[in-house]
């Protein structure tokens, strides 16, 4: 098995540490520490070029080889995460019922908070029932700047 790239690059939310090789993507992260944009390896460039449009508002959807790494629940949690479009919102219990076990709701957010692919596995997507922006393993003020991106009709305050 092909071993594990890695490339640097910088973001309006930070650096984004991207991971993955000729299978695809295995994890993209969010670092609080400035870190210069590096070299980037052939099979990570669709994935920064991707990123980029996505930053400057010119791509809503991507299309990239994913390969994340986790339990065949957590595969299935972030799979169904594809699913919610750009723009738009899921509370945790409507993601949970989209999986079809409603008693299932803590473990659909667990494994919607390991979530390995920031931003292409769209779970800044998923807020809770009242409207909150509950917790985001790149702090909360990464997933508002998320959802105001995703969604620039200009109100008066969104949140």
């Amino acid at each position: 098995m092909e071993s594990n790239q890695t490339a640097y690059y910088k973001t309006p939310i930070g650096t984004a540490k991207i991971v993955g090789n000729e299978f695809g993507i295995s994890s993209i992260t969010v670092l609080d520490e400035e870190i210069e944009t590096t070299e980037i390896p052939l099979p990570l460039k669709k994935c920064v070029q991707q990123l980029e449009e996505y930053f400057n508002g010119n791509r809503t959807v991507f299309d990239l080889k994913l390969n994340p790494q986790g339990t065949d629940f957590q595969k299935k949690v972030w799979n169904e995460l594809l699913n919610i479009p750009y723009g738009k919102t899921r509370t945790y219990l409507e993601q949970t019922k989209k999986l079809g076990d409603i008693k299932a709701i803590r473990a659909v957010a667990s494994a919607n908070g390991k979530n390995p692919i920031w931003i292409i596995i769209p779970c800044h997507r998923v807020i809770g029932s009242d409207g909150s922006l509950t917790g985001y393993a790149g702090g909360i003020w990464r997933k508002k700047w998320l959802l105001e991106h995703e969604n620039p009709v200009k109100q008066q305050t969104l949140f």
